[in-house]
């Protein structure tokens, strides 16, 4: 076992605590890794704030990269040594869904459990007896965090870890929605509302995807400064007029957008991409909000306009198959992913962080010291 801090989770609803833990070896089918950078998401966020019902104490953190120092028997990849983004959902490998190839819908994913792939837990406290689940069975918010190998994919060794780190969650979420769950076609006009990570990564997605138009919405003006560094053709300055925003999205694109994708989590922005669309269009849902919330629509014009819904998790990955790709086009310059990282901390910033976020101030904070 080696000593680690880590932030955690004692009790939803209030504060994380950095503590010293202790992580156990890594056993077949599973490989220590050393973490270099954890992403600051809103499902962190979700998960302190008591939104969302998860087990604890848990370390938290489910974005993020490292080194790989040691792995169990029978592992063959990773290697030691190599960098890894970390997937937050590891397929479990023999369900339907991974037998289809379709493994961002496995169900039976340890992740959901927030567990080892046995269903124990690969931290310690000080009483031999206290076990500390991971968040996503990944735990990236400590020094080091032991994984199922399956979520920790070789990236190339040129990759900023904390490029590599947001690949693990919100451009591989915001990218896969527009490539591969809306799979939207050349010459489509796009919007995206709210440019945090991922709707930003949905800009980038969209840039990549050739659409003749790509228009950002948010309510902060510096965010939309950097959703036209990564291609944004139009913004819009979102407020509390939703009629007024839906106006002007209306008239940027005559009449409507062909797809519109949500990324705040928010109901109620759920409800405007709906609004906005035009006879065909097509709505993505992409942002998680807590639980419990519902949205609502007009039926009779939805349907006959022909109009769709699409839910997206995860950006429909294959993360073995796409984290590559997403690094290298980070390397070739398709994927300006490093200018959404606009605030490097460290662990003991966290809760900092956390406020943050609440007020939507950064793109994405990502810690880097440990």
């Amino acid at each position: 076992m080696i000593t680690v801090r880590a932030a955690v989770l004692e009790e939803s609803g209030s504060p994380t605590v950095i503590r010293e833990l202790s992580l156990i070896d890594p056993r077949a089918g599973e490989v220590l890794v050393r973490m270099l950078a954890s992403g600051v998401c809103h499902s962190d966020l979700h998960t302190r704030d008591g939104d969302w019902d998860r087990p604890t104490p848990i370390v938290m953190g489910h974005e993020g990269a490292g080194i790989v120092e040691a792995v169990g028997p029978g592992v063959e990849t990773p290697r030691v040594g190599e960098l890894v983004a970390l997937a937050w959902l590891v397929p479990c490998g023999t369900c339907p869904a991974c037998r289809r190839g379709m493994v961002w819908l496995c169900a039976a994913s340890p992740s959901y459990r927030h567990s080892l792939l046995d269903g124990t837990t690969a931290f310690r406290g000080p009483d031999p007896g206290e076990r500390i689940r991971s968040y996503c069975a990944i735990a990236t918010m400590a020094g080091a965090s032991v994984v199922p190998a399956a979520a920790a994919i070789p990236v190339p060794a040129a990759t900023d870890p904390a490029v590599a780190a947001l690949i693990g969650c919100c451009v591989t979420t915001g990218v896969g929605a527009v490539l591969e769950t809306a799979a939207v076609p050349t010459g489509a006009t796009v919007a995206v509302v709210g440019l945090g990570g991922v709707g930003l990564s949905c800009v980038m997605g969209a840039v990549i995807a050739g659409a003749s138009r790509v228009v950002a919405i948010d309510r902060v003006a510096a965010k939309l400064d950097v959703a036209r560094s990564v291609g944004a053709t139009d913004t819009i300055l979102a407020d509390d007029d939703a009629a007024a925003t839906l106006r002007a999205l209306r008239d940027l694109t005559d009449g409507g957008p062909d797809y519109v994708f949500e990324a705040t989590g928010r109901t109620d922005m759920a409800d405007l991409v709906i609004a906005a669309l035009p006879i065909g269009g097509t709505a993505v849902l992409v942002g998680m909000p807590a639980l419990g919330r519902r949205a609502s629509f007009e039926v009779f014009p939805f349907v006959d306009g022909s109009r769709r819904i699409l839910g997206s998790n995860y950006g429909s990955a294959d993360p073995a198959l796409d984290f590559p790709r997403y690094a290298e086009w980070t390397l070739d310059g398709r994927l300006p992913v490093h200018r959404l990282i606009d605030r490097r901390i460290a662990l003991d910033d966290l809760e900092d962080a956390f406020e943050a976020l609440r007020k939507g101030a950064y793109a994405r904070q990502v810690i880097d010291r440990f």
